[in-house]
């Protein structure tokens, strides 16, 4: 269940360029959200929305970490924010990973820029139920980096940087074979490295999640649809996902 509402600022910092991380307070929402759902926000001076991946949850302290990247007036206005102020929020909202259906023994998280913050949820979740976690993890350069030693607390992690300045250089796809053996993989980036990975890991039981703009966020105004082996050819992002297995949607 969703629940537009106001969360209390715990803290803000900048962990890497042009990326802050919130911590954000609400007793509800951090017992009701799951790994890869996200919260709607509102950003001071604007009408629409934010859909911003949870990245974190922390139920015994009530409160959810999301990332974001300042790239407009928006999210200026809420990397502004000071501890004490309160974010209204939409949350928490869509589909987000099956990880209490998971039978795996191993799983492959491959994220790609801001695709990484909901993989790092959903990797201490799988964490929690005994299951082992490998991630592959790309970013444009090194002061882009966010992360690294908290995924490396949990599992194997391997990195890749557009210009070379940190571990691979190149893409996520190039060193998909070091990860070696895993029993489902779950991906989070832009449209063209979820189509790679998904081709490259053809045959592999797997989960992507959509990065999107919304418009309302609870489904009515169609601006996140996207194309999907369904009975009405579609799925809306905001609402049916963000998450989706692998097989289900046409990119």
């Amino acid at each position: 269940m969703k629940k537009r509402t106001e969360m209390t600022v715990e803290t803000v910092q900048e962990v890497a360029l042009d990326t802050i991380e919130m911590k954000l307070n609400h007793p509800y929402i951090s017992t009701a959200a799951q790994p890869g759902q996200f919260l709607h926000v509102l950003a001071e001076g604007h009408t629409l929305r934010r859909p911003i991946s949870i990245a974190s949850i922390d139920r015994e302290y009530g409160t959810i970490t999301i990332l974001f990247k300042v790239m407009g007036s928006g999210t200026k206005n809420l990397a502004a924010m000071k501890p004490g102020m309160e974010v209204n929020v939409v949350g928490p909202s869509g589909n987000g990973f099956t990880v209490q259906e998971t039978p795996a023994r191993t799983a492959l998280l491959v994220g790609g820029g801001i695709g990484v913050p909901p993989l790092y949820g959903l990797a201490e979740e799988l964490q929690r139920k005994g299951i082992g976690v490998k991630s592959i993890l790309g970013f444009q350069s090194r002061a882009h980096v966010f992360y690294k030693e908290k995924f490396e607390r949990i599992g194997t992690t391997y990195m890749v940087t557009d210009d070379g300045t940190l571990g691979h250089h190149g893409l996520v796809t190039d060193i998909l074979d070091k990860a070696g053996r895993f029993d489902h993989y779950y991906s989070c980036g832009p449209i063209p490295m979820l189509k790679a990975v998904r081709e490259q890991l053809r045959g592999h039981p797997g989960f992507l999640s959509l990065e999107e703009r919304m418009g309302c966020g609870t489904g009515a105004c169609l601006a996140c649809v996207v194309r999907a082996e369904t009975e009405s050819g579609y799925q809306k992002i905001c609402t049916d996902g963000p998450v989706f297995d692998a097989d289900e949607v046409i990119l």
